[in-house]
This record gives structure tokens, C-alpha cells and sequence, in this order.
């Protein structure tokens, strides 16, 4: 379930959209049960479970709170960062804490609802979304929600003072406010309400703007049965709502007056801007046949009601409200828990309000559950709160719907805080709460350089100079014309850009006016990296292919940098190419040549691109794969089933896999899978260049694509289709070389993804079928056709005998220091391979198979496929020739060395 609602427009806007009728309308907060049931009746309506309330237990007294830093994020309000550690069963366990404190004090800061896209209910968007719309500086996730409903928040919610949703009759479901007079409220709120005839007939009122839930505490079954409920302009959805038990009459109430029933009919339109409907079913619908007519007058007055101490409290006195579920924290200690927390078990992502005991600060919390952090309990999050000064608080949406945004300081825009649980995707959700700032604008205070830490000799980098002003506001300094400075040679830089020029450290200073900032930036030799890698290690021997090569340079402090083209010199061996834009293609392929080389030197480190001469592996066609195949779905609403089958059509004959999916009964972003031999998959078992594969498709206009999961355990989507536009089969060629995925990968889903974005245009149902996958797996042959035999050598004699069969050589192997040293290129003749010699650098680049080895004259270092390496001795000159570690170099191309000490002889084998 997700949590959410409403969305800030400014409250200029609301004022005007919201008050221009003279209603008053008023919300209560509630806040829904995190697991949802179905019902018996004719139409499936949404039951909120309640269950058991048990008593929060006390958190480990192992849970310790530090708190790692803080930084301002405008006017009155500081993001502070924290670690927690608890032990779980007898284990330690450590967890990230985000914490937006908002100084209600200050004048210029202040918390509003988020909903939707627009501001509208009944739509749905992502938290950064919903801060982007609304200029908010910070935000987080809001209320629960059904995720199979409309897209209404379950508590209530209130935005200056106009209410938007009232709370639902559930127990236990508390809300957070914030007074016009800027004082935080948290507690359970109940509605009251009542429309008056033209004849003084009155009917209770029993909500705004809900959807259909099964209330509890009371004598209805459904909560739209013999039941009246208003809908505002603020529900865009032609459905009020959805599954509301019998059917309604409807009636359009525009300034007061009536202007349209509708006996046992809904109303077929939206609600107009500044009317609204009311929807009655059973004794309710009675009330309108007997009391209202076309051109009356209908009043109405509405109220929340405290369930702590009974008083009343009116919703034009609040800033704003946003519904939860289960108290927390109250008096500063963790409470008993308000309704059954059984559906929101386990360590996840959490989010919770609370305040002070002043009522001077509120708290925005979030806890991490990602590949940093180990989420928390509902008990280690009461802990938390309680370490962190919380006096009151609650329990908002979490798991998958946690989610925070935050403004850094001199930056315009709200970005993700840290990761959700998927990732850096953000759930679609109903409502949030933002985080805004009214301040003016003030001096220059302060600012920042933004830019890469580490450049490369010969890469151009722009550095962003941005400012911040007394009251944290980002303020546009470039219009100063900020001077720069560089400390030395390293780099040069002119209005931002900077160019390394040679290895060494370099301050970058920028001035402007008053204010200036200094970073600290390294340019890179290739003295200074450990390992230089290509994307794609692996590469087709074909003319007029052409694959990325994304060159990744690993400095020995960790640091990785991507190697701009302009720090690259490409050498390519046994073929004539090009790299531009970072695509290697093959121009030609030399005479009798099966494997090529593709050299990236930068100053003096390189690495290699291995090219061999290869079709595409058949992997899978479907006609006799013995493994499961089942159909998976992130909705359960969603249906389907996938299954290996006959083809049909031009397919007759043959076997297939058959995806089908019906998504109608969903919402939201649906995924219909095939999933390949449970939750194993299958194994592609080499670096593959590009993926081929026949696809029958269904001109859905939904997007296809494939799961794999690489030797690191990371998840790798690829693309198939990024919109299904055809019918029949087609043939799908994909270039997997830039996709960062390490071999050996299993393949673990084909799947449609129906997007939640214009869902309208796309097709809820269909069928896609799958045959023929291949794959260019490269180095399953690159390493073929290598000379297999035996050669030896006696220390002292110039003479090699491969395979029985005795050479001259123009050097002696030797023994120096313990360590064998031969000629390097007699032992590439006689086991394939290759030797180049650079005069200059006095570096011999050995190239057999897929292995590269780069040695350096007396230099115990070494390059083996772009990764340094440290031998024990280092090559040499004798008499004019270059002698290398026969050990080292034979070893390290995949040869065998034996060593007879009594005749002094050498033996490789292959």
C-alpha cells in the first residue's frame, strides 16, 4: 500500500480554488490499515483490517543513535544525518536515519500536503514529482492509501485551512496538523457533518472525497450504504468512487444551489470547478427523492472532532493536516501502538512525523533500507525518535513508499535524499508532505564549486560556480562574472572550464564579489591508476561492426573516473578501425587474422578491447528446454499465465514462449513476467557483445523487456522494445556492449511493462510470444585455434625444439637471481601470440589469445588486461635483446612451465 495525498499549489491558489464556494468543509485524519481484504457483496469493496492492538515492546537496549552531521537546507529548516546500531537475534545490525527538523518559529519556513499530479485527488505521482510540481525545498512520502482505489489518501488532509479529505472511520488512525498560529497537533480525529434542506429536512454527512473502505466501530457493512458523501473539484475521477455498494443518486450543488439530480444514476461528468456532488445511496438517496429539488438552496456545515479530549476543532484554523496510522511516540516515551501494526511488520523503510515537547520543532523521519542501511522495526523506530527528541509522533506510509527529497544547499532543485528500496525509483504515491520557504531574498552569504574532483591530462571539465544567500536561498552569483584562479600548471582554467594538463594537484579558487570557494582537484598520470578497464572487454571480428567502449580508469585511491576520448590513444592490431564518440568499429579485417586487438594507451597504462571472429550462439529456442516457466506479476490483481507452447501461423511446427497478461483489474505501473526456471533463470555463460531474439508482438504500445542478473548479483534490465508497435513476429537485434553487465549473467524474466504514465494509450491485455534468443559471446572463441604442443630450452643454448623439432634462436635463455629469463618472441612463435616493442618507453606489449600483458624494462610492475600487477623480477637487456620472466610471462598467458635442474632445461606446454 502507499501512502500520499495532496500536492501544494501556492495558497494564493488555493484560496481562489478552494473558497470560492461558501462551503467550509472539514477533515479529520485517519489513517488505513496497511493490509487489504475483500468483502462478500455484489460489488468488492476495500476492507481496512483492524485486529489486535498490542503494546509496542520496548527496542533493544542495544539501540544506540549517533548522529553523523547536519546541513541547512533553507530558512528554519536542517536535514541531520544519522547511524543507529541494535542487535537483531544476537547479530549487529546498522541503519541510516534522515531527519528534516522545521523550526516552527521561524516566520519563513512552513509544511504543506502534497497530492497527486496538479494538485488533484485521485491522481498519482512520486514524491521528487510532487516537490518539483510545487516548489517545495523538501519532502517526504504522506498517507496510506489502497493502491487498487482511486488514488485517495485513507486519513484526512487539509490544506490552508480547506479540506480536501476527511478521515475515514477506522481506529486507531492518527494525523498530524500544524495551526495557523504554527503549533504541531498530532491525534485521532473523527468527522461530523450535516446537509440542511430548503424545507429544514437535515442528513448526516459522512465524509469528503473518500473512496469505498469497510468502516469499522460502527453499524455499516459498507461505507457508502445509506450514507451521503460530498465530492469537491478536487476529485478529477469520473467515478465516485469506485465499488460503493448500491447504486447512487447523485446531486450537483453549484454556489449553493441545486442545479441537477440524478435519480439511481451517477452523474456522468466531473465535478465542475467550485461545485460540488453529493453522492447518497439507500435511506440517503431517500432523504433527496423526499427533501431536495432542482433550484433549492442546500447548506452545509462540517467539523472535526478530537477523540482525545472530545472538543471540536475547525479546519480554517489549520496550516495544514495529514494523515498516519499508529501513534509512536507520546510524552517523549514509545507508545502503545493505536491499531494492529501485524501488516507492517519486519525492517524497512520507515517514515514518521513528530514534534517537540515546546512544539518548537517538527520532525520529518525517514530510516534507509537499502544496500547501506538495514532498515528498522516498528519498535527501533519509536527508539529512534525518542534518542532524537520526539515528544509526539506517528507512523506514515514506509516500506517501498519511503521516500525524501531535499533541496542542497545553492542547488534550485529537490533531489532523491538516498535511495528507496528500489533503488533510485520513486513510487507512485497520492500525497506527501513538503517542506517550503517564503523567504526573500537576501546577500550573498556564501557559495560553491561544483565539478569532478579527479581529471584525467587532457580532459575538459566545466565547473558550475552557484551561491547561497542569507537565508540559505540558492541566488544566482554567475552574473557577477566570477573570477578563477588556478594554484598551478596542473590545470588551466578559464570561466569555469578546466583543462588538465599534466599530473599533480591543482586548487581551483572562484571569487565573486566578497564570496569565494576553493576545491581541490588531481589530475591523474598513469603512475597514479591501478587498473584501466573497457566496457566491453570483448568485441566482434567483423567488418562494419561496432560496439561501445566506455573506458573506466581506477586510481589507486579508489577513485574511478570515466576516460574522455580526448585522454585515449587507440593502436589496433590485425584490423583497421576507429573509435569516435566512444564506438569502436571495424573498418577491415587484416588477411588470415582471428583475433584482433584494440589498444587504449594513456600515459603510459593501457588496457584492451579483444576481438575475435564470431557468429551468434543459439541459446535458447524453446524446443526442448526442460526447465520451469512460470507467470509473475508485481499487482495481484493483474492475471496471466506464461507457458512453452506450439507456435501457430508461420510459427506452426515449432516451440514458443507464450507471455499472456490482463491488467485491467490493476493500477499503477503493472509488470506481467515470464519467469525462466523459478527464481534461478538461465545461465549465459560468456561476455555477450549483443542479444537477438524473434518476438511476436501485440501493438500494445507497452514497453518489453529482460531481467538479468550478472556475476557481481547485480539486476540488469535491458530494453527489448521500448514501445510494442507491431503485430506478428519481428526480429529484435540489441547492443548489450554498453551495458555494463558482467559475465557470466543468468537471464531471468522476459516481461511487459504496462507504464502508469498516459496508461490510456496502451493496451491493458494482450499476448507476446518469444523464440530463437541468441547471443555474440566473443571470447568463447578468442581464446580458439591457439598452437597446442610442447617446446623446451636449455639454459646457455641458443637453440628452442618445439615439438621434436629443433630451432636456432639468436639469445640464450639465462638464469639470473633465482629467475629464468628467455627471448619472448620464440616462445609466441611456437604457441601463437604476438610481441610489440616500444623503443621509447621500453615496454614490450605481449598479446595472446584474450590476454594482453604489458611489461616495462626493468620494472616489476605489470599491466595484464588494464589491471596492475607486481612481479617478484622484471624484464631485462642482454646483448642488445630484450630477456623476460619466462615464469611470469608463460603463466600469465595461460602456458605451463616445468623446470629440469638437472639438465638445466626449461619445458612449456600448452
Amino acid at each position: 500500500m502507499n501512502e500520499a495525498f495532496m500536492e501544494k499549489k501556492t495558497r494564493e491558489m488555493l484560496r481562489e480554488i478552494r473558497t470560492a464556494s461558501a462551503k467550509k468543509w472539514v477533515a479529520a485524519s485517519l489513517a488505513g490499515v496497511l493490509w487489504i481484504m475483500p468483502v462478500i457483496g455484489s460489488e468488492g469493496i476495500t476492507q481496512f483490517g483492524q485486529g489486535p492492538s498490542p503494546v509496542a515492546s520496548a527496542a533493544a537496549s542495544a539501540f544506540t543513535v549517533t548522529k553523523l552531521g547536519e546541513e541547512v537546507i533553507t530558512s528554519g529548516a536542517i536535514m541531520m544525518k544519522y547511524k543507529y546500531t541494535t542487535s537483531r537475534s544476537g547479530k549487529q545490525a546498522t541503519g541510516l536515519a534522515d531527519v528534516i527538523r522545521v523550526d516552527l518559529n521561524n516566520p519563513y519556513v512552513s509544511m504543506d500536503v502534497m497530492t497527486g499530479k496538479g494538485g488533484d485527488l485521485t491522481t498519482r505521482q512520486s514524491t521528487g514529482g510532487m516537490a518539483k510540481e510545487t516548489g517545495a525545498v523538501a519532502a517526504v512520502n504522506g498517507d496510506y492509501f489502497n493502491t487498487g482505489g482511486e488514488g485517495v489518501p485513507i486519513g484526512g488532509q487539509v490544506s490552508a485551512g480547506v479540506v480536501v479529505s476527511t478521515p475515514s472511520q477506522l481506529n486507531g488512525m492518527y494525523a498530524f496538523a500544524v495551526t495557523k498560529d504554527r503549533q504541531p497537533v498530532i491525534d485521532e480525529f473523527t468527522f461530523e457533518g450535516t446537509i440542511t434542506a430548503a424545507d429544514g429536512a437535515q442528513f448526516a454527512l459522512s465524509g469528503i472525497n473518500k473512496g469505498a473502505y469497510i468502516p469499522e466501530g460502527g453499524t455499516s457493512t459498507y461505507s457508502h450504504a445509506n450514507a451521503m458523501y460530498i465530492y469537491t473539484d478536487a476529485w478529477t475521477a469520473l467515478e465516485r468512487p469506485k465499488n460503493s455498494s448500491t447504486t447512487p443518486t447523485e446531486v450537483l450543488v453549484e454556489n449553493g444551489i441545486i442545479t441537477q439530480i440524478s435519480p439511481n444514476a451517477a452523474l456522468p461528468m466531473a465535478v465542475p470547478e467550485g461545485a460540488y456532488i453529493l453522492r447518497t445511496h439507500g435511506l440517503a438517496a431517500q432523504f433527496v427523492a423526499a427533501h431536495l429539488a432542482v433550484g433549492q438552496p442546500l447548506t452545509s456545515s462540517s467539523s472535526l472532532r478530537s477523540q482525545t479530549t472530545q472538543q471540536a476543532l475547525d479546519p480554517a484554523s489549520l496550516q495544514m493536516m495529514i494523515g498516519g496510522h499508529t501513534i509512536l511516540v507520546n510524552n517523549g516515551k514509545a507508545a502503545t501502538f493505536s491499531r494492529s501494526t501485524s501488516s507492517i511488520g519486519g525492517y524497512r523503510a520507515r517514515t514518521a512525523l513528530g514534534y517537540s515537547q515546546d512544539g518548537r520543532y517538527a520532525y520529518v523521519v525517514t530510516a534507509q533500507k537499502n544496500d547501506n542501511s538495514a532498515g528498522m522495526s516498528l519498535t527501533e523506530l519509536q527508539s529512534f525518535m525518542t534518542n532524537i527528541g520526539v515528544w509526539k509522533g506517528l507512523n506514515l506510509d514506509g516500506g517501498g513508499s519511503t521516500t525524501m527529497v531535499d533541496r542542497p544547499l545553492a542547488e534550485t532543485t529537490a533531489t532523491l535524499t538516498f535511495n528507496t528500496e528500489y533503488g533510485t525509483e520513486q513510487r507512485s504515491i497520492v500525497n506527501g508532505l513538503g517542506v517550503y520557504t517564503s523567504a526573500p531574498q537576501g546577500e550573498v552569504k556564501g557559495i560553491t564549486i561544483s565539478g569532478n574532483s579527479v581529471l584525467l591530462i587532457g580532459q575538459k571539465a566545466a565547473y558550475s560556480l552557484k551561491g547561497y544567500d542569507t537565508y540559505y536561498n540558492p541566488i544566482d552569483v554567475a552574473a557577477g562574472n566570477p573570477a578563477w584562479v588556478s594554484s598551478s600548471g596542473s590545470a588551466t582554467v578559464s570561466a569555469g572550464e578546466v583543462t588538465a594538463v599534466k599530473p599533480g594537484a591543482v586548487t581551483l579558487t572562484a571569487t565573486s564579489g566578497t564570496a569565494s570557494a576553493s576545491t581541490k582537484v588531481t589530475v591523474l598520470g598513469g603512475d597514479d591508476l591501478s587498473s584501466m578497464t573497457v566496457g566491453t572487454a570483448t568485441a566482434p571480428l567483423i567488418a562494419g561492426s561496432s560496439v561501445s567502449v566506455p573506458v573506466t580508469a581506477t586510481a589507486k585511491s579508489g577513485a574511478k573516473i570515466a576516460v574522455p576520448d580526448s585522454a585515449l590513444k587507440w593502436e589496433f592490431v590485425g584490423f583497421k578501425g576507429n573509435v569516435q564518440a566512444g564506438k569502436l568499429t571495424v573498418d577491415t579485417v587484416d588477411t588470415g587474422v582471428t583475433t584482433g586487438y584494440a589498444i587504449a594507451r594513456y600515459n603510459g597504462f593501457s588496457t584492451v578491447v579483444v576481438l575475435s571472429a564470431v557468429a551468434a550462439t543459439p541459446w535458447e529456442d524453446f524446443e526442448n528446454a526442460s526447465y520451469p516457466v512460470a507467470f509473475t506479476t508485481n499487482v495481484a490483481s493483474v492475471q496471466g499465465t506464461a507457458a512453452i507452447m506450439a507456435g501457430s501461423a508461420e510459427r506452426a511446427g515449432s516451440k514458443v514462449l507464450s507471455l499472456s497478461y490482463d491488467m485491467t483489474a490493476g493500477s499503477g505501473k503493472m509488470y506481467a513476467y515470464a519467469q525462466l526456471n523459478g527464481t534461478t533463470g538461465k545461465t549465459i555463460p560468456a561476455a555477450a557483445t549483443s542479444m537477438s531474439l524473434d518476438v511476436m508482438g501485440d501493438m500494445s504500445l507497452n514497453w518489453l523487456r529482460a531481467e538479468l542478473v550478472d556475476s557481481s548479483g547485480a539486476t540488469v534490465y535491458v530494453d527489448l522494445a521500448k514501445i510494442i508497435d507491431w503485430n506478428g513476429w519481428k526480429s529484435l537485434n540489441l547492443d548489450l556492449s554498453g551495458s555494463g553487465i558482467k559475465f557470466p549473467a543468468t537471464l531471468k524474466r522476459l516481461y511487459v511493462v504496462n507504464v502508469e504514465e498516459g496508461q490510456d494509450e496502451r493496451a491493458k491485455t494482450g499476448t507476446v510470444a518469444f523464440d530463437n534468443i541468441s547471443f555474440t559471446m566473443p571470447s568463447l572463441s578468442s581464446e580458439a585455434g591457439l598452437p597446442k604442443g610442447t617446446a623446451s630450452m636449455v639454459i646457455g643454448s641458443k637453440s628452442i625444439l618445439v615439438n621434436g623439432t629443433k630451432q636456432a634462436i639468436d639469445v640464450a635463455p639465462i638464469v639470473k637471481n633465482g629467475s629464468t629469463y628467455v627471448p619472448i618472441r620464440y616462445v609466441l612463435d611456437a604457441f601463437g601470440g604476438q610481441a610489440m616493442w616500444d623503443q621509447a618507453t621500453k615496454k614490450i606489449m605481449v598479446l595472446r589469445g584474450a590476454k594482453a600483458l604489458d611489461l616495462t624494462v626493468n620494472k616489476k610492475e605489470y599491466l595484464l588486461n588494464g589491471k596492475l600487477q607486481s612481479a617478484e623480477v622484471a624484464p631485462l637487456i642482454l646483448q642488445g635483446r630484450t630477456l623476460v620472466p619466462l615464469r611470469l610471462v608463460s603463466e600469465q598467458l595461460g602456458l605451463i612451465v616445468k623446470w629440469e635442474q638437472k639438465t638445466k632445461t626449461v619445458t612449456i606446454e600448452s
